[in-house]
């Protein structure tokens, strides 16, 4: 897509201007993201889309620096001024996958397991994650989280969907929501149950 688009004359600046334009993100998920971040809680996104989109996105609503991780396609700009988009897995520095629940391009499930073994093992034990996806690549990653943990699927969405389908095979307390105000709601309660918990 990036080729046809560089074919068609327009340049990264226009890719990035377009972003600005369709990828709004609601007020209660600007608000949630730094109320989570100012209480202590590392965030980390975990995403099929790539690095470019993602940053220019979490740019325009200053929330870049709310993040400590990203883990998605990398991208560069190639000296024509092309963006190239690049697998997670399969590029240089990460081997491909095996996971049939996943895209070739990204097993979220893997980066999972990557997060978790980064951190002492006194801290894998006390923490806790709280993973928020929709689409279908985010049960994977659901089916490694403990009963310590909270998964929140978007209601009618692919994860939704499949958490539903297979009650048994999760073992992360469910809390599902429907839009960008009971997300806020929903995350601020885990947040602040957990704070008080780990206290």
């Amino acid at each position: 897509m990036m080729t046809e688009l560089h074919s068609q004359g327009r340049s990264i600046q226009d890719i990035e201007a377009c972003l600005k334009r369709i990828m709004p993100i609601d007020s209660h998920i600007v608000e949630a993201i730094k109320s989570a971040k100012s209480l202590g809680c590392d965030l980390k996104i975990v995403s099929d889309a790539n690095q470019f989109f993602i940053e220019k996105i979490l740019e325009q609503h200053d929330l870049l620096d709310c993040f400590s991780d990203i883990y998605t396609n990398p991208t560069s700009v190639d000296e024509h001024g092309k963006l190239r988009i690049l697998p997670y897995h399969g590029a240089a520095s990460t081997p491909p996958h095996t996971c049939n629940l996943c895209p070739p391009n990204l097993c979220k499930g893997l980066v999972m397991d990557h997060i978790r073994a980064s951190s002492s093992p006194d801290d894998q034990i006390l923490t806790r994650f709280i993973y928020l996806g929709d689409g279908g690549g985010d049960f994977c990653p659901t089916l490694k989280l403990r009963e310590c943990d909270c998964v929140m699927p978007r209601m009618n969405y692919p994860l939704w969907k499949r958490i539903s389908d297979n009650p048994s095979l999760i073992k992360a307390d469910v809390k599902e929501w429907s839009n960008a105000e009971e997300l806020r709601r929903i995350l601020m309660q885990l947040v602040s149950t957990m704070t008080k918990e780990d206290s």
